[in-house]
């Protein structure tokens, strides 16, 4: 019989960690469909919005006007000793609110950019929530909001483009 799990002396296994990669990354793909397709300011990422909103506001000041820390985030601050401390206070209200509350999730460290390998750090799944429910809110996703319809946009003419293309040469 297997004696208790001990996740300080577990081994990392690559096909787990490859398994928690990707599904950050179908999250972060979702999300920037959302952000393509509705207002940030009316998109709704969990029942408890308006309370993790409010928490996070209470409970990081910093975030608070002018907006700075939310727009573009520190991610020395975020991982200072400080910073643990503050956001383990914030992410244990939600251990029995959220589903998976504290997997990995990919989160783009400036507001007014895309996803990219320079503009992405991991946090926990309610730390986004807390950062990105903030930013919707306060129209800091706007940007992020036109820059993905006009990619979606830029698709879908490539992609008719494409389909005109094989329709011409099938009828040569």
């Amino acid at each position: 019989m297997a004696g208790k799990f001990d996740a300080n002396n577990a081994q990392n296994l690559q096909e787990i960690e490859k398994q928690f990669a990707v599904k950050a990354v179908e999250q972060a793909q979702t999300y920037w469909n959302l952000l393509e397709k509705i207002s940030p300011r009316e998109l709704k990422l969990t029942k408890f919005d308006d309370e993790i909103y409010e928490h996070t506001m209470s409970s990081f000041p910093e975030f608070a006007a002018p907006h700075e820390k939310l727009v573009k985030l520190d991610e020395e601050w975020l991982k200072s000793k400080e910073g643990k401390e503050r956001w383990r206070q914030f992410i244990s209200a939600y251990e029995k609110k959220i589903q998976e509350y504290n997997f990995g999730s990919l989160i783009r460290t400036d507001a007014s950019k895309e996803y990219s390998e320079t503009n992405t750090i991991f946090v926990t799944r309610i730390q986004f929530y807390a950062i990105e429910i903030s930013r919707n809110r306060l129209g800091l996703n706007d940007q992020a909001h036109e820059i993905a319809k006009e990619e979606a946009r830029k698709e879908k003419e490539k992609a008719e483009k494409k389909k005109a293309g094989k329709k011409k040469s099938g009828n040569s």
